[in-house]
Order: structure tokens, then sequence, then C-alpha cells
């Protein structure tokens, strides 16, 4: 079952008024946070964080009206599966007539035999120890003054029974507020999830933190924000009121907000982010937002913008509840690059600092970002996709970005469409469309976004999918770009450093597969001299310079100290034998992209750049 299914049965009840597709109800009685069937189970959660002992925290689960014998399980999560199970210690089980038997039958799964069908089951999460500076947004942590828990990191789950509802206690350290996306309830410490989706979609923070409230369209929204103990002072009012600024954008976009509140939490000395239903975490370390506080807006309009465009609109078959292995998706093209070119598009309209001091510039950047890994222009969109989230070497010796083609391919869409309808219409209305039919349990396909770009604009599209969406053929942009009087010119130039000297190549890199103790090889481009040495990705790595390779971390370190005219030699496993190469390490030549209007561009071309460089729709 997906998760867009169990997410509109609870946030519907405070939409307006929805389209049909939109709207899965056929009785008002239904529109409820939840409805209760007499075959559901009965969960209670209640998670217990001792100040004495942060190396840990503790679960308790209590489940009745099972079966005598059932199963639970530790989600996968679809991006970022980080094997949590691994942590699950100290697992028993009580009944009223004694212990629960419980036995590990997978990895992440566990049979439970308790007579009666009702146990109270105990466990543990033991948290890593991270050897990383910083650490990622998104993984459970503890410290003295707080912590993230929660999510498919913390809770496991009766197996086929995801659609049932649970109430969540937290017993933190006194002095410790919580913020999440759960519903509260009368009780400050119990909070409901309607389904095991948005039970294991809505992170917890809890600790000692700031908080800002504001509303849109009287949706109330909240800015968390965990410092570190050293954390730097930053202008807050400046931060909460640009994030204002943006969600406002998104409601002008869509017509309305599709969930009942949002949170935004962000924590001091961590990096990256992830989306949620109805919240994001991210890492905004506070010196950074000292220096620069506008420096993580677009990270965050871009988890915000994944509210629609993956929770919501998502590909067929992604984002399901399992314990297993999530599927590969072809879609994610779509997923990540229309979000990104919506991060940059929302912060534009709200006249907020970006990047790119313009459109023109940003897509030029773009460009020469595609013609620098050459694996973009020849490996399909829907391929890259495919290896977002699968095995590392899936693209054999190219590296190749399905964010970046998809945001380039939502560019020339965009372009396309207001030539098409002369201005009428922008790739906004494919967005808005996308929501329309795509938005609950139906994921899309290419074939969908096809038909309905080609809808929207009234013009033929299949060739355009064929080859640069399904196919693998480069993108023309110029033939794009000409329809609003602009094209670009590359060249191909010697890249330097920040001191105006050569840069090295030094763009190779290892990786190490979780539990598999062998450290592999990635190429990114086989024209380089390290795939000219003869080196290929997936390569098992046994020496660096005479040194055997112990991580993929060591390599990385070892080929970073590296100068041009050293010397780098390399010994590798493969099936045929052992393979030795010694690489001299020299400069590279990187794309130059410039932009510029066409000579004698029409009329009707300028008007058209316009709005599009003004981004309006």
């Amino acid at each position: 079952m997906k998760k867009k299914t169990i997410v509109f049965s609870f946030v519907f009840a405070f939409a307006g008024a929805p389209l049909q597709a939109q709207y899965p109800f056929t009785n008002h009685a239904e529109a409820k946070a939840i409805r209760f069937a007499p075959s559901q189970p009965i969960i209670g959660y209640t998670l217990r964080v001792n100040a004495a002992d942060l190396s840990s925290y503790e679960v308790e689960m209590k489940v009745r009206n099972v079966k005598d014998t059932f199963r639970i399980a530790m989600v996968a999560h679809p991006e970022y599966d980080d094997r949590f199970w691994r942590y699950v210690v100290e697992l028993r089980g009580e009944t009223p007539s004694g212990k629960a038997a419980i036995v590990r039958e997978d990895s992440a799964l566990w049979r439970v035999v308790a007579p009666g069908g009702n146990a109270v089951l105990h466990y543990s999460i033991k948290l890593p120890v991270s050897r990383q500076v910083q650490r990622a947004a998104w993984r459970p942590f503890l410290s003295p003054t707080g912590g993230l828990v929660g999510g498919p990191h913390s809770f496991l789950y009766v197996e086929g029974a995801t659609f049932s509802p649970s109430h969540v206690t937290l017993r933190i350290p006194r002095g410790w507020e919580i913020a999440t996306g759960l519903e509260s309830t009368s009780d400050p410490e119990t909070f409901f999830a309607p389904s095991v989706a948005v039970l294991v979609d809505s992170p917890l923070l809890i600790g000692v933190f700031k908080s800002w409230h504001f509303s849109v369209d009287q949706v109330p929204h909240r800015v968390v924000y965990w410092p570190s103990p050293n954390a730097i002072p930053f202008d807050s009012t400046i931060l909460v009121n640009s994030i204002y600024r943006f969600v406002k954008q998104a409601d002008v976009l869509f017509g309305r907000l599709p969930y009942r509140e949002y949170s935004f939490l962000l924590q001091d000395a961590s990096y990256g982010a992830l989306e949620h239903l109805n919240s994001v975490v991210l890492g905004a370390p506070s010196d950074q937002l000292a220096k620069d506080i506008y420096s993580y807006l677009d990270e965050i309009a871009h988890e915000y913008f994944h509210t629609w465009n993956l929770m919501r609109i998502h590909p067929s078959g992604y984002g399901e509840v399992s314990y297993t292995t999530p599927p590969l998706s072809s879609g994610l093209w779509w997923s990540e690059g229309l979000t990104l070119f919506y991060a940059d598009l929302l912060l534009r309209r709200a006249s907020l600092p970006t990047f790119d001091s313009s459109r023109v510039k940003h897509v030029g950047r773009l460009i020469q970002s595609y013609y620098n890994y050459p694996g973009n222009s020849r490996i399909s969109p829907e391929k890259v996709s495919l290896a977002q989230y699968g095995p590392p070497g899936m693209l054999g010796d190219y590296s190749a970005s399905s964010h970046l083609q998809g945001e380039l391919l939502g560019t020339m869409m965009d372009i396309i469409i207001r030539d098409a309808t002369n201005g009428k219409h922008s790739i906004d209305e494919v967005m808005r469309k996308m929501l329309e039919r795509f938005g609950g349990e139906l994921g899309f396909t290419g074939k969908d976004i096809q038909q309905l770009v080609a809808e929207i604009c009234g013009c033929e599209m299949n060739t355009f999918f064929e080859n640069h969406v399904r196919g693998s053929n480069a993108i023309d942009f110029n033939s794009f770009l000409q329809r609003i009087g602009m094209r670009y010119s590359l060249t191909w130039e010697e890249a330097l450093n920040d001191k105006g000297k050569p840069e090295e190549d030094l763009r190779i890199s290892a990786y190490q597969i979780q539990g598999v103790g062998t450290i592999k090889l990635l190429i990114f481009n086989p024209t380089s001299f390290w795939g000219k040495a003869g080196l290929h990705t997936g390569d098992q790595i046994k020496t660096l310079n005479g040194v055997p390779v112990k991580s993929a971390m060591d390599f990385r370190a070892g080929i970073r100290g590296s100068h041009i005219g050293d010397k780098v030699r390399i010994v590798v496993q493969r099936a045929g034998g052992e393979f030795k190469t010694t690489v001299v390490v020299a400069g590279y030549q990187h794309a130059v992209v410039r932009m510029e209007e066409i000579p004698k561009a029409t009329e009707r071309q300028r008007a058209l750049r316009t709005r599009w460089t003004e981004g309006k729709p």
C-alpha cells in the first residue's frame, strides 16, 4: 500500500474543496482522521529517553487484537535505508500468560507468538557511534540538550497491518520540548498516527530548542531550531520571514496547502535533509547561518516542495510501506529535478536571494554542469533515476544526475509550453494537474507526464520524451532556447583552482557496500586519465601507492593529496586477476557556457523571455 492513500485519508478532512481525483471519500462520515475496523490491531508506543544514558533509547510496544502468531518489522526507507534493524537490541515480550516467543526470520522481520493476541514488547535502539564531524540530519541522535528520534529508525510495526492507527507517548527529560508532524492530543506527551506510513514518516525532534510560528491561508507553520551548545547567534527574523514568503508562493501556485500544519525541523551541527508529509528535517549549522542567513534557503525550499512533488505526486510504486528493499524508480528525474526547478522559482517569485542572480545565468550554469559530466548526455534520465538509490556502479564508468537532468528537462518543457500557448500557460499548469491526477494512491509514469504536457501545450511531445527522457540523446538546448530568443555557446577551457593554477583532475572515488568489506572504484568519465589508465568502476581496490586500502575514506583521502605530475600507483582485483597501473596526475578541461540573446530576436520571443526570466506563470 502506498503512502499517498494513507496521507489523503489523513489530510483531506482539512483541505478546501478538492477535485474528485484527489478526494477518495464517498461519505462525509469517512472524512475522519482514521476509520476504525474491528479487525485492526490496537497499538500503542512509549518511547523513553534516559538522561543518564544517551547511548540508546527504549521503546515499549503494546499490541492487542492480533493473532496468536504475528510478525513485526522495521520499515525500509525508499531513499535512505540506514538499516537500523542492526541496532534493535534486547527485544523481548510479555503476555498475560508469560513470555512471548520471538524469533528473527529476516534482518528486519521477527515472528512473535503471543497466546491470546495480547503482548507488550520491549526493545532498545542502540545508537551507532559516528566517526563523522557532522551527522546526517535525518538520523537519530541524543545529546544532553536534545535529539532526534521516531520515524523508521524507532518504531517496529505489525506486518500486514499498515493501516492500523497508533498512539505514541514520549517519556523524555524534564524541560525538553517535542516537535513532530504527528497529530497532537490533549496530553502534550502523547501523539496520534492514523497509519504506519504516517507513523514512520514523522520524526520527533526533542530537547531544548527555539521555535517560531506563522500562518499561511490560516494553516499553522512552525520553524524549530535545535542549537548545539556552542551555537552562534543568527538573524532568526530574516530566516523565518524568508520561509514564510516562499510558503506563500507555494500556496499561490497550488491554490491550497495539503496539510493540517507544517514543521520545519532545523538542526545545528548537521548536514543534509529529508522531506516528510508535513515536516522536514534539515541540517543548518549556526555558523553558516551567521555568515549568510540565506545560505540554506534553496535547500529548505527544495525539501519543502517535496511536500507536493514526491510525497504526494509520486512515481508509480514509490514509497510503499515495506521492510524489504524498496523498488527502484525511473521517475525520480521528475520528482527531484522539477523540485529543484521550483525551489529556485519559488525563491525568485518571493523576491528572495538565489545562488544565481538571474534565471538566464542559472540555466547557463546547469547546462555547463550537464556537459561537465558526459553521463548526463549519454544515459537516459529514466535509467539515471533507477540508479539514484540503487547500488553504486549502475552507470558503469559514467556519472550522471537525475536531479540535473530533470531540472533542465523541466526548464525546456516550460519553454515549449509557453511558446506553444503564446504565454497563456506554463509548467505551473502541469504541476497542478499532476497533483489532481496523481496526488493519491495512483503513481505516475513517464507516459503520464508526456500525455499531460502534450494536453496542455496542444503539441506533439512523444519525440521529446523518446529522445530525452526514455532515450539517451543529448538535449539540443539551443533548439528550445531560441523560442525565447536565447542561445548558448560552449567552449572547453583548462580548469583552474582559486589561485589561478591548473586544477588536478581528482574526479575518482571509491565506495564500500554496507556489510561488505571490499572497497571498489568509481570512475566518473572513461575519457579521463583515470579511465584511460585502464581503471573501471567496480574494480576492487587492493593498494594505493603500495599501501593496502582499508576503507573508501582512506582511498579518497589518499587521492586528495595528489598534485599535478604525481605518480599514483593503483592495484585492483578483477574476475580475470590482478591489474596494476600507474597514473600521472594531470589537469583537465571543463565546459564553459555563455548565454546570449539571439541577434534580431522577435518581439514575441522577447515578450516570452521577459515573463520567463521574471518567473511569472
